[in-house]
């Protein structure tokens, strides 16, 4: 086990999320931020990440080990059907008293097992949740910390500049408030290409939207709509598998699941279809949906 070196951050996963993080927060001048992905030995991945981090002043490793070596804080940024494998490989490198930020969206079974891991070797292990899209805020993006070891670990944040607030003293108790929250966020979306796929096809969606605006004038619902579309499109395979998690938490707290396991469904279909979110129209992209779909 090595010693911290408090001036060095590691990420594992270098996506979206690490890299509105890296690019946002407070670092000193000695400062150094090292990450490490699997898709780094992809040829297609590569280019755009090795230009990320250049951008971002970050040194991109090809094995995790040379990546966590030191680091004072860990930044677990991968998808949630790899996070308990980034806790595994990320163990054995940890130095000593390290903190571990577990922000991947998992149910807190999962967090609770990757936490024995950590621990096991000798990390801090912190349940993280990132509560809001991470653009435009970057690194200020609102975060739930629960665990042991939360209030080192908030001060640890705030340092950085980023927005943390305390859930609880328990891990899991973060990531649950998440996984709720999900159901109805990541469920309106799937709600939206349900219903107004169907509308526009029956040539009705102006009517329906005209409805509900009526109904609840509080929200844009022409915005809105446009948006859970683009969020399904750009980042559905992430939410997909954020939303087996929730299926799964929703099965170990004894309540039914079936409306979690559908929203993965949809979520998983729409983001098969591989297209940009594109204009922000929503007649345009239920279109290109529609047309893609056959």
């Amino acid at each position: 086990m090595t010693m911290i070196n408090h001036r060095k951050i590691a990420i594992a996963g270098f996506g979206e999320a690490a890299r509105a993080f890296a690019s946002g927060w407070t670092r000193g001048e000695e400062s150094e931020v090292a990450a490490f992905d699997p898709k780094l030995a992809d040829a297609q991945a590569a280019p755009s990440m090795e230009k990320a981090g250049e951008e971002l002043g970050v040194v991109l490793c090809p094995v995790s080990s040379e990546a966590l070596r030191d680091a004072g804080g860990v930044f677990s940024l991968v998808t949630a059907d790899c996070a308990a494998d980034a806790a595994a490989q990320s163990a054995p490198h940890l130095a000593a008293g390290a903190f571990f930020f577990d922000c991947n969206s998992c149910s807190p079974v999962t967090k609770a097992q990757n936490a024995e891991v950590i621990e096991a070797a000798g990390g801090r292990y912190v349940d993280v949740a990132v509560m809001a899209p991470v653009h435009p805020l970057r690194h200020r993006t609102p975060l739930l910390i629960a665990g042991p070891h939360a209030e080192p670990a908030l001060d640890y944040l705030s340092a950085l500049g980023m927005q943390g607030k305390i859930a609880g003293n328990r891990v899991g108790e973060a990531s649950a408030i998440k996984m709720m929250r999900s159901v109805i966020i990541k469920g309106l979306e799937a709600l939206t290409a349900e219903s107004m796929l169907a509308a526009r096809r029956a040539g009705v969606e102006d009517a329906v939207i005209a409805s509900l605006q009526a109904s609840d004038p509080g929200i844009d619902w022409q915005k809105r709509f446009s948006y859970n579309l683009e969020r399904m499109m750009v980042h559905g395979a992430r939410r997909a598998a954020e939303m087996r998690e929730v299926a799964k938490t929703l099965s170990d707290y004894g309540i039914s699941n079936r409306l979690a396991t559908a929203i993965a469904e949809w979520q998983d279909e729409i983001a098969g279809l591989r297209m940009e979110g594109g204009e922000d129209n929503l007649a345009l992209r239920l279109d290109r949906i529609l047309e893609s779909r056959g």
